[in-house]
């Protein structure tokens, strides 16, 4: 891999939930997306959203209910359908396993090296658990960055807030999905919000990265 690919990569495994439709094309290259079901420890699950090249995969070999693997990155664009602007999240896949899985053991890991673009948002919950949610701009390839959402507990929650935007952190964590309702002129409307649950976060400064 790159610099540019080694500052963000998932490996992620679990149980295809849907199936896999067309997305959209860039220069010839057509891409789809189906979603999986990734296992906790608790026993719940995440069901994450996959984009994934034609060039990768044949269509028959993504069916609901099998187990699969991925490699890839954690990407990020702004959908502009409705009235505002919505980041939406997913793997952006670049290698597929399959059936080589099981269901009790899911992997789920993300490490991220990236910069902070938004003021760090430090709170202490009604259970007195601390929490800091971060956006982090992670850059890719051809001049594009990936903006992923990201969630800090504990005593991370507390380093984590003294953060300045423009800091270059290093994250390691796993995918999440979390729902939660949006109340709209029509009534309320559950949503899906996915983020990056943070377990271990280390600021990078310029001595670290001098060879």
């Amino acid at each position: 891999m790159d610099n540019i690919n080694e500052n963000n990569r998932i490996k992620i495994s679990g149980r295809i939930e849907s199936d896999c439709v067309f997305s959209h094309k860039i220069y010839g290259e057509g891409f789809y997306n189906f979603n999986i079901a990734v296992k906790r420890l608790s026993g719940s699950e995440d069901i994450i959203p996959v984009t994934v090249s034609e060039r990768l995969f044949d269509k028959d070999d993504i069916l609901i209910g099998r187990n699969i693997k991925i490699d890839g990155q954690v990407r990020s664009y702004n959908n502009c359908s409705g009235l505002k602007n919505k980041l939406v999240i997913s793997v952006f896949a670049r290698e597929l396993f399959y059936d080589d899985i099981s269901n009790e053991n899911n992997d789920n890991v993300i490490e991220i090296n990236g910069f902070i673009c938004r003021e760090p948002i430090y709170r202490v919950t009604p259970m007195g658990r601390e929490i800091t949610d971060l956006l982090v701009a992670v850059n890719r390839a051809y001049n594009k960055s990936d903006y992923i959402p990201c969630i800090v507990w504990g005593r991370n929650a507390r380093f984590a807030g003294r953060l300045m935007v423009g800091d270059n952190i290093k994250i390691t964590g796993r995918i999440q999905s979390r729902k939660y309702q949006k109340k709209t002129a029509e009534g309320i409307e559950e949503k899906t919000a996915y983020e990056i649950s943070v377990s271990r976060i280390e600021k990078i400064t310029q001595a670290d990265n001098v060879e």
